[in-house]
C-alpha cells in the first residue's frame, strides 16, 4: 500500500530522481543504485486520487499498526542524539547550577543560545539555564544543544499550525533523543495535531538531524573499539570451568545432551562477560558507541564481535557448534574459526532466500482468501462481541495461563464498544457504539490498576470482524478505526487486502528454524514463519499438546516409562491420557478442570479446540498465537488484521443433515447463506438443515470461495473450472480479483457505484 505514493515534482539538477529521505522506509529504498518507477496521473480523476489519497503527506501512518512510518532514521537519529546529548533524569536533577564548574550560561531566548553557539562562546554539550519566554515555572537546567533542538521543533509546529499553535502546550524535551524517543515524540505529535500537519514538522527533524550529524563529524576508526585487557583472564576462567564439565562427562555423571547444554550455556556467559568488559571501557561519546546507543545503526552484539569475541555459531541444521570463536574481528580469526564462521554465514544467506520465497507465497494465499472483504455498510446490527483485555497479557509462571502486564492493550484503540464501558466505580467512560480512544484506554487501565496488579484479567466488550453479520464484506462498526488514517474506516475500504499485506509483508523478518528444546522429549515446537503458516493453514501442529475431552478431577499416575493423566468426571467415567516421562504437564494432582483444558506443553490443534471449546475460543486462540510469533520478533501488527483472516477461515459450515433444503450432506456452505436458506425453509413450515462448525486453512478457504473466477487462477485451475461448468455456477463479481480478471473497475474505494456517481467540475 505504501509502495506507491504521490509527490509534487521539484526540478533538480542531474539525471537521478531524488526522493525525500523519510519516505525511504516505506518504499524499502536506499541510495545504493535502487531503481524506481515514476507514474504520471493524466485524467482529472487520477489526479484527484493521487492528490488526496496517495499524497505522501497523507500516508505517514502504517496501515499495519497505526504508528508513524516516516520517522527519522540513521544519520538523522545520530544528529539528533549528538545535539541533545547530556545528563538527564536523576543525574541532571542532582546538579546545582550555583556550584557547578564551569558555571552554566543563562539564556532568555533560544536566539541568544544560537548566537552564543555560532560565536564559539558555548559548545553544544555545555550546561545552560534557559528561561523560555512567557512560560510559567521559571528556568530549566538543560544543555545548549537541547535549547536549539526544542526551538527548531517549536518553530516548525508554529509554522505548520499557524494561529492554532499555543506555545504553552509544547513540552520542553530535556533528555538525549534516541531513535525510540524521536519515534515516540512523532507519535505523540500525530495524536495531538493529526498526521498531515505533522508531515511539515518532520522536515524540521530531518534538517536538524542531518545538519548536526554533519557538524558532529562522526567517523569510525579501528581504534574506536579496543579489546578489553581483562579478556585473557576471563577466557582462562571459563576454560577451567569447561575442563570440570568434561570431567563430569567422562565420569558418567552427565549424558551427552546435558553436556552440550552446559557447554553452550558456559560460552554464552563468557561471551556476555567479554562484551560487558568491552562496554565498560567505551566512552559515551565514542562514535561507535553513539551509533549503537542512539539506535542509528548497528547493535551492541556487533560491537562485541568487532573487539570482544564472536562467540558461538550455529551449523546449517540450526544446532549450536560447541567450539566458540574466541577471537574478535579486530584480532583476526584462526583458520578453523574462519571456517566455523562461514558455516553460520552460509546458513544465514540460504535461510534468507528461502524465507523470501515462503513469505511471498504466504502473502499470496492471504490476499486470495481475503480479497473480497470490503467495508460494505455502516452497521450490521449484531449484538455479539468479544471481550478484549484492558492490559496486554503474557504467559504466567511456567507458561501456565496468561496474566496481565499492566501495559495498556493498544489493540483496543479505535474499537467500537459493544456495551457501555465503565471504570471500577461504575462511571461510564465509553458509551455503547462509540470509539475507544487513547485517553479513555489510559483512564481504564488506571481505574483497574489494583485488580491488574493482583493478576486479574479485566476485559472490555468490543465489536469485532469475527462476529460481523454483514452478508458480504464487513461493516464499519465491527471493523472500527482505519489505522492508516486514524479515523473510522470508510465504506469501500479494501480492508481484506490491507490485512493480508500487513501480515505478509513482515513475514521475511520472521525466523525459519525449528528449535530443538534441550533434552525435553517431543517438544520440537515450530517458531517463526513456519508457525504462522501452520496456524493459518489450520494444520495439526508439530509438538501437539493434548486437551481434555471432558471436565472433571485430575489424578496423575507415574510409571518407569510414562506419566498418565486420568480425568474422572462427575458420573465417574475415566479418561486416560499417557505422556512420555519428561513431558511438562499443565495440570496438577487433584485439580478440577473444564473440557478443553490444555494438559501438557505444546501447541493446540485448532480443529480439536473447535470441537470441544467452540468457535469464539478457537478464534481468539489463533489470533493470540499468530501475534505471539510476530511479537517475539519485535513486529507490531494490529489484532484486527489477523481477526479478518481468521474470520475467512471460519466462514463456512459443513452440512450434516439436509432437512427440507436443497443443500447436500458434506457440502461446505457460507455461514450466512446457510442461515438464509434455513430461515426460508422454516418460514414455509419445512424442516431446517443441520450443520457443524468447521475451520478451513487459507488455501482450502480460497478454493472454496463462491467465485470461480477468483479460485481458478489461484491453484488447481482445471478442477475449479470443470466443477464450475458441471454445476453451472454464476459469479456475482463481488471481490476485487474477479473484476480485475474481466477488466472491470474494482468494487472498492472510488470504484464503488456510490462514489462513481460523483461528477467532477473544473474549478
Amino acid at each position: 500500500r505504501l509502495g506507491i505514493q504521490a509527490f509534487e515534482p521539484v526540478l533538480v539538477e542531474g539525471k537521478a530522481i531524488q526522493v525525500h529521505p523519510l519516505v525511504c522506509h516505506a518504499f524499502n529504498a536506499d541510495f545504493d543504485g535502487d531503481q524506481m518507477a515514476v507514474h504520471l496521473p493524466l485524467s482529472a480523476e487520477a489526479q484527484a486520487d493521487a492528490r488526496i489519497l496517495m499524497l505522501s503527506a497523507n500516508n505517514i501512518l502504517s496501515p499495519a499498526h497505526g504508528a508513524p512510518l516516516a520517522t527519522p532514521s540513521q544519520d538523522m537519529v545520530l544528529g539528533a542524539y549528538y545535539l541533545t546529548y547530556g545528563p538527564e533524569g536523576d543525574a541532571l536533577s542532582k546538579i546545582d547550577p550555583a556550584t557547578h564548574e564551569p558555571r552554566p550560561h543563562v539564556f532568555r531566548t533560544a536566539q541568544e543560545a544560537e548566537w552564543s553557539y555560532e560565536h564559539g562562546v558555548v559548545k553544544l554539550h555545555d550546561l545552560a539555564e534557559y528561561r523560555p519566554l512567557g512560560r510559567e515555572g521559571g528556568h530549566v537546567l538543560t544543555t545548549v544543544g537541547r535549547i536549539l533542538w526544542n526551538d527548531r521543533i517549536e518553530r516548525a509546529l508554529a509554522e505548520a499550525l499557524g494561529d492554532a499553535f499555543d506555545p504553552s502546550t509544547y513540552e520542553f524535551v530535556n533528555r538525549s533523543m534516541k531513535k525510540k524517543d524521536t519515534t515516540r515524540l512523532v507519535d505523540d505529535l500525530v495524536q495531538l495535531y493529526g498526521a498531515p500537519t505533522i508531515s511539515q514538522v518532520l522536515d524540521a527533524f530531518k534538517d536538524v538531524g542531518f545538519h548536526f550529524a554533519t557538524q558532529a563529524g562522526v567517523t569510525i576508526s579501528k581504534n574506536d573499539v579496543q579489546t578489553p585487557p581483562t579478556k585473557p583472564e576471563i577466557l582462562a576462567r571459563y576454560d577451567a570451568e569447561l575442563a570440570a564439565i568434561e570431567e563430569q562427562y567422562e565420569n558418567g555423571e552427565i549424558n551427552q545432551e546435558e553436556r552440550h547444554e552446559l557447554v553452550t550455556g558456559l560460552w554464552d556467559r563468557a561471551t556476555n562477560e567479554v562484551g560487558q568488559a568491552l562496554y565498560d571501557h567505551l566512552d559515551e561519546l565514542n562514535p561507535i558507541y553513539m551509533m549503537a546507543n542512539s539506535g542509528a545503526r548497528g547493535s551492541f552484539s556487533q560491537i562485541r564481535q568487532l573487539a570482544g569475541m564472536r562467540g558461538l555459531m550455529a551449523n546449517p541444521k540450526g544446532e549450536i557448534i560447541e567450539r566458540p570463536i574466541k577471537a574478535s574481528f579486530q584480532e583476526g580469526l584462526t583458520v578453523l574459526e574462519y571456517f566455523i564462521s562461514t558455516h553460520g554465514a552460509r546458513k544465514g544467506l540460504a535461510d534468507t532466500a528461502l524465507r523470501t520465497a515462503d513469505s511471498g507465497y504466504l502473502t499470496r494465499r492471504l490476499v486470495d482468501v481475503s480479497q473480497d472483504v470490503i467495508i460494505r455498510q455502516e452497521d450490521c446490527g449484531t449484538e455479539e462481541y468479544i471481550d478484549m483485555p484492558v492490559s496486554t497479557l503474557e504467559a504466567g509462571p511456567e507458561a501456565r495461563g496468561l496474566r496481565p502486564t499492566g501495559e495498556p492493550n493498544t489493540n483496543l484503540i479505535g474499537r467500537i464498544a459493544a456495551q457501555d464501558v465503565t471504570t471500577k466505580r461504575g462511571r461510564v467512560i465509553v458509551e455503547k457504539g462509540k470509539e475507544i480512544d487513547r485517553a479513555e484506554l489510559a483512564d481504564l487501565v488506571e481505574s483497574w490498576h489494583d485488580d491488574t496488579e493482583k493478576g486479574h484479567v479485566i476485559t472490555v466488550p468490543v465489536r469485532t470482524v469475527l462476529k460481523c453479520e454483514a452478508p458480504t464484506g464487513v461493516c464499519q462498526a465491527c471493523y472500527g478505526r482505519s489505522l492508516a488514517t486514524g479515523n473510522l474506516a470508510q465504506i469501500g475500504d479494501a480492508v481484506g487486502i490491507i490485512a493480508a499485506q500487513s501480515i505478509g509483508e513482515p513475514g521475511t523478518q520472521l525466523t525459519m528454524r525449528t528449535f530443538h528444546t534441550g533434552g525435553v522429549a517431543g517438544a520440537d515446537i515450530t517458531h517463526g514463519l513456519p508457525r504462522v503458516v501452520e496456524l493459518f493453514e489450520a494444520r495439526k501442529p508439530k509438538g501437539l499438546a493434548k486437551i481434555a475431552d471432558l471436565g472433571g478431577k485430575v489424578s496423575i499416575e507415574e510409571s518407569n516409562k510414562a506419566v498418565t493423566v486420568v480425568i474422572t468426571d462427575d458420573s465417574g467415567e475415566e479418561h486416560r491420557n499417557t505422556f512420555p516421562r519428561r513431558t511438562r504437564l499443565f495440570v496438577d494432582e487433584g485439580q478440577k478442570i473444564e473440557a478443553g483444558t490444555q494438559l501438557n506443553e505444546g501447541s493446540l490443534y485448532p480443529a480439536e479446540l473447535l470441537a470441544i471449546r467452540g468457535r469464539t475460543e478457537t478464534e481468539t486462540y489463533l489470533v493470540r498465537e499468530v501475534q505471539e510469533v510476530y511479537k517475539s520478533q519485535g513486529v507490531d501488527i494490529d489484532d484486527k488484521h489477523i481477526e479478518l483472516i481468521v474470520r475467512q477461515m471460519m466462514k463456512r459450515v459443513r452440512v450434516d443433515q439436509k432437512g427440507d433444503t436443497d443443500l447436500l450432506p458434506g457440502q461446505y456452505v457460507d455461514r450466512f447463506d446457510y442461515g438464509r436458506v434455513n430461515k426460508a425453509v422454516i418460514d414455509s413450515g419445512g424442516e431446517a438443515a443441520q450443520a457443524e462448525e468447521i475451520i478451513l486453512g487459507i488455501t482450502k478457504a480460497s478454493l472454496n470461495t463462491d467465485s470461480f473466477l477468483s479460485a481458478a487462477p489461484f491453484q488447481e485451475t482445471t478442477k475449479v473450472l470443470t466443477d464450475a461448468a458441471l454445476e453451472g455456477k454464476i459469479d456475482r463479481l463481488v471481490g476485487l480479483k474477479e473484476n480485475v480478471i474481466i477488466g472491470k473497475l474494482i468494487p472498492a474505494a472510488t470504484g464503488l457505484k456510490r462514489y462513481r456517481r460523483i461528477e467532477i467540475e473544473p474549478a
